[in-house]
């Protein structure tokens, strides 16, 4: 297969990203790697800089930048969507409640799948239903991980406190109680990328009377054991790559 795409200038970007690729370079490195003219090589990377694909280490060497660990998660996310269904309809059978899956953007949360309980009294959220990241325990499991500046300004106006997400960190899940809602329980659980990073939240959620108030104590297993199975199909994803 030809390696060029006809089109000049991305054909040279993709060298620079490619050569980066082998680690930190130098810009006489990269001029070495890519056999690009120097002025070029540097036009390129300085450019790439900017749009954050390229970025540089404490020696000033040329790295990959932040934007595709961005775009990576971004498509590992659509692969969790794609397989997320059988999953929740999973959790949502064991436990006998509405199962979620939510992700953050800035400072909502959007239920992004769901499993319905078929009947009964249930807690239905409708996917793409957008909530506040104040209350809820998919909200603290959202924010337990994040940076502990963008934690402390969230803490501002929750509904939990430092000590429960410090809880959330410790054990692995979170639980509310009439928190987000009045008369609903929950319990949620971490999905991880493959690099660690918390990237959503699967639980359960539904009436108090059933949940009891810990919920945890019922349902903390099966939704930890959810996360962990979404966390693995985006680990094998990766993998495959």
């Amino acid at each position: 297969m030809d390696k060029t795409s006809g089109v000049g200038v991305l054909d040279k970007a993709a060298l620079v990203l490619t050569a980066l690729e082998q680690g930190p370079m130098t810009l006489a490195e990269l001029v070495q790697t890519t056999s690009l003219a120097r002025p070029t090589a540097h036009r390129l990377a300085v450019a790439l800089e900017h749009h954050r694909l390229v970025g540089r280490d404490l020696q000033g060497r040329f790295v990959l930048g932040p934007r595709l660990v961005e775009l990576a998660s971004a498509a590992g996310e659509d692969r969790l969507l794609a397989t997320a269904g059988p999953i929740l309809a999973r959790l949502r059978d064991i436990t006998g409640e509405s199962a979620q899956l939510y992700r953050r953007q800035g400072d909502i949360r959007i239920c992004a799948a769901a499993a319905e309980r078929p009947s009964g009294l249930r807690d239905t959220i409708p996917v793409g239903a957008q909530l506040t990241m104040n209350a809820g325990s998919a909200a603290q499991v959202l924010l337990a991980w994040d940076e502990p500046e963008r934690i402390a300004a969230s803490l501002v106006s929750a509904s939990f406190s430092a000590m429960a997400l410090t809880t959330v960190r410790r054990r692995g899940w979170a639980q509310s109680v009439g928190e987000r809602e009045a008369g609903v329980a929950s319990v949620s659980a971490p999905v991880r990328s493959p690099t660690g990073k918390v990237i959503a939240a699967v639980s359960v959620s539904g009436p108090i009377e059933r949940l009891t108030r810990q919920p945890g104590r019922l349902h903390a297993p099966a939704v930890i054991a959810a996360g962990e199975r979404l966390s693995e199909v985006l680990r094998r994803a990766h993998g495959d790559e």
